[in-house]
């Protein structure tokens, strides 16, 4: 029987996280949780800790010293489940903007479907966004745009961040190398997953603006993504590609 872990970043996710894994908890599949907090002062660790007795072995927590950043709990949460063995890992959100009833979905396309790597993804059929304002919306879906006209790669949500990965593909990519820290982490991820060759799926979702707690998103975010992409690309020029057959 197949290992799945879903990893969860969290700061001051105190208003969703219970919901959120009691939400999960009651799907019919057997997902394992990791919840890396970067030090929530409003308790969000303590919560998981109480919930943890509640479900032994299938909830744990990572507790970090201070906000290091999206990328790094992501790849922190890599390296834990690596060293215990899953089979498939997920990125998804704390505040609910996930869907948690996809998670079969993107298990299901993973696992008996193909792919190395399943996107939930917000425009793969059309715009399928809830509550965001028109000028987010065209933001984000022209950042979608332009990451796939400078990289090349054919995915529609290139900025997702409700991911679910083959354990090989995480064990393929050298983390010591990946640059971005913030948002644009989920662009360089994509595209290193693209370069080595492997088999990406995107599965329509609909993306849900969170009701509770604070928006972590900022003009920084999309700078980050507009320059960065750039250097990424002219980077990879320079790697090394080890995955058999890729001509990319």
């Amino acid at each position: 029987m197949s290992k799945s872990l879903i990893i969860i970043p969290t700061y001051n996710e105190i208003d969703n996280i219970e919901r959120l894994i009691r939400a999960i908890f009651s799907l019919e599949n057997t997902f394992h949780i990791l919840v890396v907090d970067d030090n929530s002062p409003d308790g969000t660790a303590d919560k998981v800790k109480m919930l943890g007795r509640e479900f032994p072995g299938k909830l744990h927590l990572l507790k970090r010293e201070g906000k290091l950043g999206l990328g790094t709990a992501y790849i922190e949460g890599f390296y834990w489940a690596m060293e215990r063995d899953y089979d498939y890992v997920f990125e998804m959100d704390a505040d609910f903007s996930h869907d948690p009833a996809d998670l079969p979905r993107l298990l299901d396309a993973c696992e008996n479907k193909g792919a190395d790597l399943a996107i939930g993804s917000r425009y793969v059929s059309g715009v399928n966004v809830v509550n965001w304002p028109l000028g987010r919306i065209l933001m984000s879906y022209f950042a979608s745009a332009y990451v796939r006209f400078v990289t090349g790669m054919n995915i529609k949500d290139t900025t997702a961040g409700y991911k679910c990965y083959k354990m090989e593909v995480l064990r393929s990519i050298d983390l010591e190398k990946v640059k971005f820290r913030g948002y644009a982490f989920q662009i360089e991820m994509k595209f290193r997953v693209w370069k080595l060759g492997y088999n990406i799926t995107e599965i329509p979702i609909i993306f849900t603006e969170r009701k509770q707690g604070t928006s972590k998103m900022s003009g920084g975010i999309f700078n980050e993504a507009l320059w960065g992409v750039i250097i990424m690309k002219f980077n990879s020029y320079f790697e090394k590609n080890h995955f058999p057959g890729t001509n990319r």
